[in-house]
C-alpha cells in the first residue's frame, strides 16, 4: 500500500522538480535524511526494521513544503512529525495523527513569519537557480480580490508549496489510488465536497466576496492534502460510513481556517481535527453485536 501511494507521488515529485529544480533536491536531502535517522534510532532500540512508511512521510512533508524553507526548519518539521506524531504512539500502525501534518504544522506555528513568506515564482530548473521570490500565495492574491485563472490553478503555474500545484496529477493519482483500493473515495469525496459547499454558501452570503469559490478551491494544499494525507488508512477511519463525517469535518475545518484566521491555510487543521475524532466516530458508527 505504501509503495502505491509513492509510484503515485513520482509524477508530481518530477513536476515540482522542474517548476523548483534543485531546491527541491536540497530539502530532500535534509527531510529524508532526518526523518529515517529518526525512524531508525527509534526502532532499533525496539529491534524493529524502518518501514517504507517513513518514505511517504518524507515525500509528503517536502511536497508541502514553500520553495524557500530553510533547510534547518525542514530538518525540524519532519523530526517533530516522525517523532512526536508517530513514534511516541509505538511506531507504524499506531500513531493517531498524521505525521506529514504534524510536522508540517508545527513549523508552520512556529515560525510563521518564514513559513508564510518562503515563496518563489514557479518556471523551469533554470530560472530556480536564480534568487527569484514572491511573497503573493494563490489563497493571498485571491483575498486581495485579484484572479491567478482556473488555467494556471489546475496546470500549477503559481507560487505555492513545491506539490500542491499540479492539480491535473493529483487528479490522476487520485484515480490510481481508488482503482488500486489504497484510498477511500468516500474520504475524497466528502471532504471535497463539504468545503465547496461551505465555500459557496460564504461567497452567496459575501463572505468571500472576493474569492472565486472554484479558484478558492483549486488553491492552496486543499486538493492534495485531500487525496494524499486525508487518507491515510493508519488515521483515517475505518468504518465506512465513519469516513463520511470524517472528510466532513475535514473539509469544514479547513474551510473555516481559511476564512476567518490569519493562517491563509486551514488544511492541516483540518486534518488533524479529522484525525482526533476518527476512532471516536468508529465507534458512534460501530455496529453493534445481536445477542444470539
Amino acid at each position: 500500500m505504501m509503495r502505491k501511494v509513492l509510484y503515485s507521488l513520482i509524477p508530481i515529485y518530477i513536476f515540482a522538480f522542474y517548476m523548483y529544480g534543485v531546491r527541491l533536491l536540497f530539502l530532500s536531502i535534509f527531510v529524508y535524511g532526518f526523518g529515517i535517522l529518526t525512524e531508525y534510532i527509534m526502532e532499533k532500540s525496539k529491534k524493529r526494521k524502518v518501514s517504507e512508511a517513513v518514505l511517504v512521510t518524507c515525500t509528503l512533508f517536502v511536497l508541502s513544503l514553500p520553495p524557500a524553507t530553510p533547510w534547518w526548519i525542514a530538518s525540524i518539521g519532519i523530526v517533530f512529525g516522525v517523532l512526536f506524531a508517530k513514534e511516541v504512539y509505538g511506531g507504524f500502525g499506531r500513531n493517531i495523527f498524521n505525521p506529514a501534518i504534524a510536522g508540517r504544522l508545527f513549523i508552520y506555528i512556529t515560525f510563521p513569519n518564514i513559513m508564510t513568506q518562503a515563496w518563489r515564482q514557479p518556471g523551469n530548473f533554470g530560472r530556480m537557480m536564480s534568487d527569484t521570490m514572491t511573497s503573493a500565495t494563490p489563497l493571498q492574491t485571491l483575498a486581495n480580490g485579484e484572479s491567478i485563472g482556473l488555467f494556471n490553478a489546475f496546470f500549477g503555474l503559481h507560487p505555492g508549496s513545491m506539490g500542491e500545484g499540479p492539480i491535473f496529477l493529483i487528479i490522476i493519482a487520485a484515480i490510481y489510488l481508488i482503482f488500486t483500493k489504497t484510498a477511500s473515495w468516500k474520504i475524497m469525496l466528502s471532504t471535497f465536497l463539504s468545503a465547496g459547499i461551505l465555500t459557496g454558501f460564504f461567497s452567496i452570503i459575501g463572505i468571500q466576496q472576493t474569492m472565486h469559490p472554484l479558484e478558492f478551491l483549486m488553491s492552496g494544499s486543499l486538493i492534495f492534502v485531500t487525496v494524499f494525507m486525508a487518507t491515510d488508512p493508519v488515521t483515517a477511519p475505518k468504518n465506512e460510513t465513519s469516513k463520511w463525517f470524517y472528510g466532513i469535518i475535514i473539509g469544514v475545518t479547513a474551510v473555516l481556517v481559511r476564512s476567518f484566521s490569519l493562517f491563509p491555510e486551514g488544511t492541516s487543521f483540518g486534518v488533524l481535527m479529522g484525525n482526533t475524532f476518527a476512532a471516536l466516530l468508529d465507534t458512534a458508527f460501530a455496529k453493534k453485536k445481536v445477542k444470539a
